[in-house]
């Protein structure tokens, strides 16, 4: 099976991997804090027959340049401009993570510019930017970095914390290269850029098929969190993958592939 093509907007900012017929309907995935384009190559590769599937680096990222400030709003009007630079005409959105919040935010300026999404392992909210559980997470991991670690040295251990029961090794491994590979300025200012965000009151405003999907094992996202988000939005598909944590791409990729290929047929049928 060959591999995605590494590539790179015309102004340079934004780089990204796509395969498929340029001309199919865009299928774009937003990678988590530890992610990276290549951590959706399985997936460009799957779904590369149907659409046009592209994984971006995120802003900071890989060959992605950085942002003068970042913050979810400023990675939202970021994707606006990757997607108006791409010619991406209603695109489906599968945004995991961080990912998933830029979405949201992005959903909310342009609430008709998708044709879908799909929130995988996110959150519509961090809560209070002053909060004592905000503080006490951003503190755990960015305190090992204050005190001399690199992403290198703490990426296996930061994946281990990341994944649920049996995860596929392969998945693994690249699960850690690209933790590994994460600059720590972009690591800091994306946590950073969590503390505060609160989409809440956004979503039963979403009108476009949506799915959340959701790992049992997963303590950034949990179910029970998700399966309630989905009640607010109108119209919203659940799905729980069981004994999956926050990486259920790179976990169980055959089983997420199911689920958003299920997801994406649905969408198909109703346009």
């Amino acid at each position: 099976m060959s591999q995605p093509a590494p590539m790179i907007t015309k102004d340079g900012r934004f780089a990204y991997e796509a395969a498929g017929d340029p001309d199919a309907t865009p299928l774009i995935f937003l990678h988590g804090i530890g992610g990276a384009a290549r951590a959706w190559r399985q997936q460009l590769a799957r779904f590369s027959t149907q659409f046009r599937a592209i994984a971006w680096d995120m802003p900071g990222y890989g060959r992605s340049a950085s942002l003068a400030s970042v913050s979810i709003a400023a990675l939202a009007d970021a994707l606006q401009q990757f997607i108006e630079q791409l010619g991406a005409a209603k695109p489906i959105l599968v945004g995991h993570s961080i990912g998933g919040m830029i979405v949201q935010k992005w959903l909310a300026q342009s609430p008709k510019l998708a044709r879908a999404i799909v929130l995988a392992q996110t959150s519509p909210a961090f809560g209070k930017a002053d909060g004592d559980w905000q503080k006490s997470f951003i503190a755990a991991r960015l305190g090992p970095l204050d005190r001399g670690e690199t992403m290198k040295s703490l990426a296996p251990s930061l994946v281990k914390e990341l994944v649920g029961d049996d995860p596929d090794p392969k998945g693994m491994e690249l699960a850690r290269e690209c933790m590994a590979s994460v600059p720590e300025a972009s690591y800091r200012a994306m946590m950073l850029a969590l503390m505060g965000f609160d989409q809440r009151s956004t979503l039963r405003d979403i009108s476009v098929p949506t799915l959340l999907l959701s790992g049992s094992r997963d303590n950034n996202a949990p179910a029970p969190m998700m399966a309630k988000t989905a009640t607010f939005i109108p119209s919203a598909e659940y799905v729980e993958l069981a004994g999956v944590g926050h990486l259920a791409n790179l976990e169980r990729p055959d089983a997420f592939d199911e689920a958003l290929g299920r997801f994406l047929n649905s969408v198909a049928t109703k346009t």
